[in-house]
């Protein structure tokens, strides 16, 4: 885990294109890094509670372009959804991407291709599936788990099981709206 930190940390996102007319050659780049600051601490031993050298207070500080950027893109997570998933990254994983794609889907219904390139399969890890009748019994398996949490989801799967169709959720978000109660 603490390579896996230490290479995001240490990433830098480079964006580009070349343009090429008759008279000029246009490069346009952008770069962005996600973090500009990380201090997490580790047990190294086996103890499960290690007290660390200080408050034991775990501090990551986004980069100024990569807040903005998820501050003007925000999707409407349910908290208790992804604490409900934790013990679960594929469904979690899944459900991250149900609630941005139907989030993100404007008019037309989105059909997303389960097994096939670029695919839900290959949008969705780095798992290679033998067998795609494999993956599209855990798709079903998934959207099933997501649906007892998110009742409204607008995902469905096509009758031939080849697609994950997804409307668009800005009628009915996978966040709840929470009433105030207040106290008298």
């Amino acid at each position: 885990m603490v390579a896996g930190f230490k290479r995001v940390f240490a990433a830098t996102i480079f964006f580009g294109t070349d343009q090429h007319t008759q008279a000029t050659v246009v490069v346009d780049l952008a770069r962005f890094h996600f973090f500009d600051q990380l201090q997490l601490w580790f047990n190294a031993g086996e103890e499960q509670n290690p007290s660390p050298p200080h408050n034991g207070e775990n501090e990551i500080v986004l980069s100024e372009a990569f807040y903005r950027e998820i501050d003007e893109h925000r999707i409407p997570v349910e908290r208790e959804a992804v604490a409900a998933l934790a013990h679960a990254p594929g469904v979690l994983d899944f459900y991250m991407w149900l609630v941005w794609k139907s989030w993100t889907v404007k008019g037309n219904p989105a059909q997303v291709p389960l097994v096939a390139p670029n695919g839900l399969s290959e949008q969705l890890g780095s798992v290679i599936y033998a067998h795609s009748r494999f993956f599209r019994f855990k798709i079903r398996t998934c959207l099933r788990q997501v649906k007892a949490l998110w009742p409204e989801c607008p995902a469905t799967i096509s009758p031939d099981g080849d697609y994950i169709v997804v409307q668009s959720s800005q009628r009915n978000p996978a966040i709840k709206e929470r009433k105030n109660s207040a106290t008298i």
